[in-house]
Parts: C-alpha cells; structure tokens; sequence
C-alpha cells in the first residue's frame, strides 16, 4: 500500500500466514484492525482493493492494520478448508497481533465478512471489538453469524445496490431479524468498481464516529 508497508510471516494452525501491516505516519496508532479477504478459491488475496481500501480507511483514521492471506493463498501454507480453517487462521492472526492495551477492530470483505462474523462471536472477552466493518458480505453462500446486539452501534454494514455476486437481498433477509443497519450504494457492483474512494469516506466516517 505504501513504501511503509511490512511483510509479516505469523503462525497459523496450518503453517505460516503471510500478513502486510500498515501504520499510520509517524507510527503511532490507535488500535489493531485486522481485515480478511474474499474467496480464496475465486482469486481472493489481502492485495484486493476492496481489502487495500479498507485497511487505507483505517490507516487514515489512526489504526494499525493487519491484512494477511488466508492458508492456500500466496505464501501461506495448508489448503483452502470451506471457511471453517480460514475463522481459525484468522482468530490466529488476530491473537498474534492484538495488544491489550489498544482497541481491536475487525473488518471483511465478502467471504472474508462471512469469517470476520464468525471469528467475533469467538473472541474472548479479554479482547473487546471496539469496530466492525462488514463489506459484500456473502450471506447468500455462507452461514454469517448474526452480530451480538451489543455490538450494533460499533458496526457498519455495507453493500452494493446491484451486487450480482451476493444479492442485496440475501444481506437484507439476515440484517432484518437482527434489526441491524444496512448502507446500500446505488447503483454499485459486488467489487464497488469506481466507488472506492466513497466507501473509504464511509468507513472512515464510521470509525472516526
């Protein structure tokens, strides 16, 4: 993302997961956000752009941000394991970089939202979400875990008007019976093809928030 960009090599259940960390200037930062990215079976990597834009919002808005491929992809070891591999090599990386004394923030993209929701219903309660952020999130071909209702107001839902990849239905019919939040971009396709930069501002809205 920039010449400041550090690869990383963390320890996953399945072997090493290779990992890019993003701070912003003058290193100092707010807390860790840790971002997953679409179907590694459909060429989903953490250089995604929806994935890279996501960790610029938070970079912008003071967070660190960890974005890592999930085993398979890239250089990271084991084989694509249909979701449930890929929650444990998240919850691996977000152990290996959450600081107790700083906020975590999780966010996703597409199945990586999908993994995102399943990881936070996981997380201790020695590691508070202070920020979710759920983009394309692939409710039509994943079980997305509801989000804890305590957690609505730190949670931003978004997703394309025409999004033919996961229709905004299927994001409507799990968001209604939590009462969750959806923010629907006209006219906007699954990957937000010429609408990154507003979803930056919104999501930077919404952290800054």
């Amino acid at each position: 993302m920039n010449a400041a960009t550090q690869s990383l090599l963390l320890q996953g259940p399945a072997g090493v997961l290779e990992s890019l960390c993003d701070v912003p200037e003058g290193g100092i930062y707010h807390g860790t956000a840790v971002i997953s990215h679409p179907h590694p079976l459909f060429g989903g990597t953490m250089q995604n752009k929806v994935v890279q834009t996501l960790a610029k919002a938070f970079v912008q808005s003071g967070w660190r941000a960890i974005r890592f491929n999930f085993r398979g992809v890239g250089a990271s070891a084991g084989v694509y394991d249909e979701g449930r591999g890929e929650v444990d090599d998240l919850m691996s990386v977000i152990q290996a970089t959450f600081q107790s004394s700083q906020p975590l923030a999780l966010a996703g993209f597409s199945f990586g939202a999908f993994v995102t929701s399943q990881a936070v219903i996981r997380l201790p309660a020695t590691m508070p979400l202070e920020k979710l952020v759920l983009v394309g999130t692939a409710a039509s071909r994943f079980q997305v875990a509801p989000v804890p209702t305590e957690l609505h107001e730190k949670t931003l839902v978004v997703h394309g008007e025409i999004d033919d990849t996961v229709p905004l239905a299927s994001v409507m019919d799990w968001a209604r019976p939590q009462s969750l939040p959806v923010t629907v971009i006209p006219g906007v396709e699954h990957f937000f093809h010429g609408q990154l930069p507003l979803l930056r501002t919104l999501v930077s809205r919404h952290l800054r928030a």
